[in-house]
């Protein structure tokens, strides 16, 4: 124990086999997990991070090469692939509940001390460590909270919760250490270390490249990761990845994990613009093709070769049994020669009576049609399924384009296609909204990814203004990119104030990059994605969006934010990247600085 409770996978030179904790043969101790994760959360340095968990992934490679799935896993805080639809379903209450029958305090007590800390699994860990017992328990391992995690994802029926009460009671005995904090954020479904899964694809593919132990992190090693998450890409499922790495290697990678009909890919997302005038000079002489976008949600379609049909979000969750109608039509459009494929598509709701899509709300309480499908393989047939309407065009030839988007401007939104790259939001594909020419819409992470502002005068009692922040994916941190409130109904801020109460953080992430003078009254988890729209972006000293990618000093924040809906349908990690935001500033200038009040003709 004492020996355990000391590992440090963070030390200079780590030796993945003297340095362990566990010998060869043994099964991986939780406590080396649990102690991987606090060095991981003292320290904000992204590559020192990703060498820290490293490092625990080495001398999990060479002492106890089994273990290496379920290690992953807990890191990932995952129970498996997104797609087979693993969840706890563990509430705070139960959690609470289970903490206090498991140390003997009072519920009220665990209940006070949680809102004073903010984190039930620091309270766990506390309570644990005050808990006298006559006979210690096993030591956990890594597999055996895997598997104990599992079984509480797979209950089901009237007694279910007491028996995960039951379970949970049970591992909290045999915690040691900080192992109860992790356990019980695991379980809460928020593991807070800071550590994205790219950066855990990362240190996987680079313990398995410095296995044998003996070297250090030479330069070709570092973008390891590169080719990992190419693979990972086609074939997201660990389960399938990892047998095979550990037995051909992270070179033969790409020949045995292979894109495959029926594991959800991550789509490819457009990359928005100022308009169509942006569109034709980023094209140049290529040729491309216009169509319309349609406002519903996004449906990865599966045809599995024995005909079976199975359909994704775009977050890679089983739809399959939400879109009846769409399966039921497949045979029927589908070309006799097509054994399997994979379709990108958008589902809409619509309307047989008036012969028109509906509104993207409707679609939310009933699916219908798919939209978007390959000419050469798909029938087009009334009542079943129609092609999305498309221009072939070029930028020498734009006239005619120019006029179709006109068209597909006032009606909806526009897309320009030119190839399709898997989870990329690409400048290949780019999308033009008529709400472009007076703002941008943009989506920022933030059912506050940072905070909220206490409301006054009719809004006190609940949050006035919320903090935003967009996503950079280079340091993996979240930075505030405005404060916002407007666009808010009252039943929208009762719906925020009741979601966001549970989301309550003692103090902010060390991955909040947040200026001092818009600290919100109140830090929150990044939990929720919403849709803003704005007047156009400036540079801030305040906002630490974009912070260096155009003024070495300030960041760029949204001018007259509003607030339009909550995207469900996205991450936190989806969000408007850093990148994003500097690139759509600094269009934005070339378009003020030409000097010239510009033609509708160059926004459209």
């Amino acid at each position: 124990s004492a020996v355990q409770s000391q590992y440090d996978p963070s030390r200079a030179h780590y030796h993945p086999v003297d340095h362990a904790c566990w010998r060869k043969g043994q099964k991986v101790p939780y406590l080396a997990v649990a102690r991987s994760f606090e060095k991981i959360e003292e320290d904000s340095g992204r590559l020192k991070n990703i060498e820290t968990l490293s490092n625990f992934l080495r001398s999990v490679i060479l002492l106890s090469p089994d273990d290496l799935l379920c290690c992953v896993y807990l890191c990932l805080n995952q129970l498996g692939p997104a797609y087979q639809g693993l969840e706890l379903g563990v509430g705070e209450t139960v959690l609470m509940k289970a903490v206090a029958q498991a140390t003997g305090r009072q519920l009220d007590k665990i209940k006070a001390e949680a809102q004073e800390k903010g984190d039930l699994g620091l309270v766990a860990e506390s309570s644990r460590s005050n808990q006298r017992m006559m006979f210690a328990p096993a030591n956990l391992t890594a597999g055996g909270v895997f598997n104990k995690l599992k079984e509480i994802a797979n209950m089901s029926g009237n007694s279910a919760m007491n028996k995960k009460i039951d379970i949970i009671k049970g591992l909290f005995v045999a915690c040691r250490f900080s192992e109860a904090r992790y356990i019980v954020r695991s379980l809460a479904g928020k593991l807070r270390i800071g550590l994205a899964e790219q950066s855990i694809l990362t240190a996987l593919s680079q313990a398995v490249c410095l296995s044998p132990p003996g070297q250090e992190f030479p330069p070709a090693v570092l973008n390891a990761g590169k080719g990992m998450m190419c693979v990972y890409l086609e074939m997201p499922n660990y389960d399938a990845i990892i047998p095979v790495l550990m037995k051909e290697g992270i070179d033969e990678l790409p020949n045995h994990c292979k894109l495959t009909p029926g594991v959800p890919l991550r789509p490819m997302l457009a990359h928005p613009t100022k308009g169509v005038g942006e569109v034709m000079k980023r094209f140049d002489e290529a040729s491309f093709t216009c169509e319309y976008k349609y406002d519903g949600e996004r449906a990865q379609i599966h045809i599995l070769e024995n005909g079976e049909v199975r359909i994704f979000s775009r977050n890679q969750e089983d739809n399959t049994s939400k879109y009846p109608d769409i399966i039921s039509r497949i045979p029927q459009v589908k070309k006799e020669n097509v054994r399997s494929c994979v379709l990108d598509s958008e589902a809409v709701a619509w309307d047989r009576e008036k012969k028109q899509i509906q509104a993207f709300q409707v679609l939310t309480t009933r699916k219908r049609k798919v939209r978007g499908t390959n000419r050469e393989k798909f029938e087009q047939r009334n009542g079943m399924g129609r092609f999305t309407d498309s221009l072939g065009a070029s930028a020498k030839k734009v006239n005619n384009a120019m006029h179709r988007f006109k068209v597909c401007i006032g009606y909806k939104l526009a897309f320009v296609l030119r190839c399709y790259e898997i989870a990329k939001r690409s400048h290949n594909w780019l999308k033009v909204s008529h709400t472009t020419v007076f703002c941008f819409t943009l989506y920022n992470v933030i059912y506050h990814v940072i905070g909220a502002y206490l409301g006054k005068g009719k809004r006190a009692g609940s949050y006035g203004g919320f903090l935003l922040a967009c996503y950079d994916e280079e340091n993996e941190e979240f930075q505030s990119v405005c404060k916002i409130g407007t666009g808010f109904k009252d039943e929208d801020l009762e719906q925020h104030y009741n979601f966001l109460k549970e989301h309550i953080l003692p103090k902010p992430r060390p991955y909040y990059r947040v200026d001092q003078s818009a600290e919100p009254d109140v830090w929150l988890e990044a939990v929720q994605v919403w849709e803003v729209k704005c007047a156009d972006l400036s540079l801030s000293p305040v906002y630490k969006a974009a912070m260096g990618l155009v003024d070495p000093e300030k960041g760029i924040s949204l001018r007259f934010p509003r607030y339009l809906r909550i995207r469900d349908d996205k991450k936190p990690e989806d969000a408007t990247t850093g990148s994003q935001i500097a690139d759509l500033y600094k269009k934005q200038q070339q378009i003020q600085n030409q000097g010239e009040k510009q033609d509708l003709e160059d926004y459209y």
